[in-house]
C-alpha cells in the first residue's frame, strides 16, 4: 500500500491541476467578455474554413455528435446507464464521484454561460441555448472522458475520451454552433472539474473495492504490489 503522505500528495496534484484548469477557463470567459465577445482571430478563421467545408460525412457526424451530447442523452440517459453499470459492478463510491462530477461540471458551464453572455455564431445551423461560452457539449465530452480516464486508467480509454472529445469540439464548430474557443473553454471546465471531485473524494474513493476484490490504491493509479 502507498503510504498516506504519499496520496495526500496525489491528491494534492490533483486538486491543483483541476483548480488550475478550471481558473483558466475563468479567465478566457474573462479576456472574450473584455473583448466585447468578439471572435478571436483564429475563431473567425476556423469558422470561416469550416464554412466552406459541406462534406455529407463531416455533416452526419456532426449531427450526431449533436444528439450525443444534448440535454436527454448527456444529462439524464448516459448518468442513468453509467450509475446503474458502477452499482453493478459494486463500485457505489465511483457512482456517487461521477454523479458529483458531472453535476457540478454542467453548473459551472450555466453559471460561466450567464456570467459571460458571449453570442453564438451568426451562422449556426441548429438551434440551441443562451451563451456561446463554454460548449456544454465539449464540457460534457470532456467530463466523461476524465471520469472514464480516472475510474479507468488506461492507455486505452485515454486513446478513447482524447478522440471523443476531439470529435465533440470539431463538431460544435462545424455546425456554426461555438467559437473553437467556446469548445477550448468546456473542455477545461470539464477536466478541471473532475479533477477536483477527485481530489476531493480521494481518500474515500481509494478505500473502494473492485469486483475482483483488489483495493484500489489511489485514484486513477492500480496498486503498488
Amino acid at each position: 500500500m502507498t503510504s498516506p503522505s504519499v496520496s495526500r500528495r496525489h491528491a494534492l496534484v490533483l486538486g491543483v491541476t483541476g483548480a488550475v484548469l478550471l481558473a483558466l477557463a475563468i479567465l478566457l470567459g474573462w479576456w472574450i467578455y473584455s473583448r466585447e465577445n468578439q471572435p478571436f482571430t483564429v475563431d473567425a478563421a476556423w469558422n470561416t474554413l469550416l464554412a466552406g467545408v459541406d462534406w455529407a460525412p463531416f455533416t452526419g457526424l456532426s449531427q450526431f455528435m449533436n444528439v450525443a451530447g444534448g440535454v436527454l442523452l448527456s444529462s439524464l440517459i448516459v448518468p442513468v446507464a453509467v450509475v446503474a453499470l458502477l452499482l453493478i459492478l459494486r463500485r457505489p463510491r465511483a457512482a456517487v464521484f461521477f454523479v458529483m462530477a458531472v453535476a457540478l461540471s454542467a453548473l459551472a458551464v450555466q453559471v460561466l454561460k450567464n456570467s459571460f453572455g458571449r453570442a453564438r455564431p451568426e451562422d449556426i445551423l441548429i438551434s440551441s441555448d443562451y451563451g456561446s461560452f463554454p460548449s456544454g457539449h465539449a464540457a460534457n465530452a470532456a467530463t466523461l472522458a476524465a471520469v472514464l480516464v480516472v475510474l479507468l486508467p488506461q492507455l486505452w480509454t485515454v486513446g478513447v475520451g482524447v478522440l471523443w472529445v476531439i470529435t465533440m469540439a470539431f463538431s460544435r464548430t462545424y455546425l456554426h454552433a461555438h467559437w473553437l474557443s467556446d469548445t477550448l473553454g468546456g473542455v477545461l471546465v470539464g477536466v478541471g472539474m473532475v479533477l477536483v471531485c477527485a481530489a476531493v473524494l480521494a481518500g474515500w474513493l481509494n478505500r473502494e473495492r473492485t469486483r475482483g476484490g483488489a483495493v484500489t490504491d489511489r485514484v486513477g493509479l492500480p496498486p503498488r504490489g
